[in-house]
C-alpha cells in the first residue's frame, strides 16, 4: 500500500493542478481589467475598454501557462500547454468580435423594438416614429422567391454532378460554381438589372422579383456546393442494395439518396438564405427603395431590410436619432430572422432526416 502511494505520488509530482488552465485565466483577466481600469482612473482612456482587457488577458494567460508549465512540468508538457492555450485563446479572439457585435446590436436595437415597428411603415415620417412592416415584408417576399428559384436549381445540379456526370459537361458545371462562388454582390445585381432592362425595354425597372432574381445567382453556388458535399456523404451501399432491389435510380436518389443527406441539405439551404438575405448593393440597383407598403413582388420598388437600413443611416433627418434608432433594430430584426431560420433548418433536419440505428 506504502508503495503504490509512493509511485502515485511520483507521478503527479511535476504537474500543475488540474485546474490551473481556468485558475490562471481568471489572474490574468483581473489583472489586464485592473490595469485598464487604472488606465480609465488616470484619464488615460476615455472610457473602458472591455474588450482590450479581455483580449489582452487572454494574451498574458498564454504566457503565464507556458511559464508555470515549463517551471513546474518541463518543457514538453509546456509545449503542450502552450499550444492547448493557443488554440483556446484564438477561439476567445475570434468570439470577442460576434459577442461585441450581438450586445451593440441589441442594446442600440432595443429602442424601436416595439409594436409600431413591426406595423408601421415610413409613408409621410419624417422624424420620429414610423417602423419597417414594409421592409419586413419585402426581405420575406424576396427571400422566398430567391429561395423558390435556387433550391431546385441548385439541387437537381448537385445531383447531376454527383449522380450522372461524367467528363467535361461536369467539370464545366463545377468550374463555372466555382467562379459563382466568387463574384461579387454588385455584379449579380448588375446582371438583374440588364437583363430586366432587355426584357422589358424599360431602363427605370424595378421590382422585388429582380432583387429575388440577383439574389439566386448568390445562393445558387452555395447550394450545389453544400449539396453536392452531402449526397457524396451517402454510402454507396445504400444505391447498390436498392439497384440489387431492382429499384431504377431516378427512384433510388429520390427514395434513398435525398432523405438520407436531408439533414444536410436542409443545411446547406439555410446557410444560402443566411448568404443572401443581408445583401444590400444588388437589391439597391434592382429592387430599389421606398417608404411605402408593396406587396407585388413583379411590380414597382420593394423595400428590404437590409437597404432600409442603408438609406436610414446614409440619409438621416433633423434630429438623427429617430433614423439612426431604425437602422439599429432593422439589423436587430435580420439577426433574429436569421436565427429563426436556423431554428427551422434544425427542426427540420431533426425530424424528416432517416432514423438509422446506433
Amino acid at each position: 500500500m506504502a508503495t503504490t502511494t509512493a509511485v502515485s505520488s511520483n507521478i503527479r509530482a511535476g504537474q500543475l493542478p488540474r485546474y490551473s488552465p481556468v485558475g490562471l485565466l481568471i489572474l490574468s483577466l483581473i489583472v489586464t481589467g485592473g490595469l485598464f481600469l487604472v488606465f480609465l482612473l488616470a484619464g488615460m482612456t476615455a472610457a473602458y475598454n472591455v474588450t482590450g482587457a479581455i483580449f489582452f488577458g487572454l494574451v498574458l494567460w498564454v504566457v503565464v501557462t507556458y511559464v508555470a508549465s515549463f517551471l513546474v512540468e518541463g518543457s514538453r508538457r509546456a509545449k503542450d500547454r502552450l499550444v492547448t492555450a493557443l488554440v483556446c485563446t484564438a477561439f476567445g479572439v475570434a468570439l470577442i468580435p460576434l459577442l461585441s457585435l450581438l450586445v451593440t446590436v441589441i442594446a442600440r436595437g432595443a429602442e424601436r423594438f416595439d409594436g409600431s415597428f413591426f406595423s408601421e411603415s415610413m409613408r409621410n415620417v419624417t422624424g420620429v416614429g414610423g417602423g419597417a412592416i414594409h421592409a419586413i415584408v419585402g426581405t420575406v417576399e424576396i427571400t422566398l422567391a430567391a429561395t423558390v428559384i435556387s433550391v431546385p436549381i441548385g439541387l437537381l445540379a448537385a445531383i447531376y454532378l454527383v449522380e450522372y456526370g461524367r467528363g467535361a459537361i461536369a467539370r464545366g458545371i463545377t468550374f463555372l460554381v466555382d467562379v459563382m462562388t466568387g463574384i461579387p454582390s454588385i455584379v449579380a445585381g448588375l446582371f438583374a438589372y440588364a437583363l430586366f432592362i432587355l426584357l422589358t425595354g424599360n431602363a427605370a425597372y424595378r421590382s422585388g422579383f429582380g432583387g429575388a432574381v440577383a439574389l439566386s445567382l448568390l445562393m445558387i453556388p452555395i447550394v450545389v456546393r453544400s449539396s453536392e458535399e452531402m449526397l457524396k456523404l451517402v454510402p454507396m451501399e445504400l444505391r447498390e442494395a436498392s439497384y440489387a432491389l431492382g429499384v431504377p435510380r431516378w427512384l433510388t436518389i429520390g427514395k434513398v439518396v435525398l432523405p438520407t443527406a436531408l439533414a444536410g441539405i436542409v443545411t446547406g439551404i439555410m446557410l444560402g438564405i443566411a448568404r443572401i438575405i443581408g445583401e444590400t448593393a444588388p437589391l439597391l440597383l434592382i429592387a430599389g427603395f421606398t417608404d411605402s407598403m408593396n406587396y407585388n413582388l413583379f411590380n414597382q420598388q420593394m423595400m428590404s431590410l437590409p437597404v432600409y437600413a442603408y438609406t436610414q443611416l446614409t440619409n438621416p433627418g433633423t434630429p438623427t436619432d429617430p433614423f439612426f434608432d431604425r437602422a439599429w433594430t432593422a439589423a436587430l430584426v435580420l439577426i433574429a430572422i436569421v436565427l429563426l431560420l436556423n431554428l427551422i433548418a434544425r427542426l427540420v433536419a431533426r425530424f424528416f432526416a432517416p432514423k438509422l440505428p446506433r
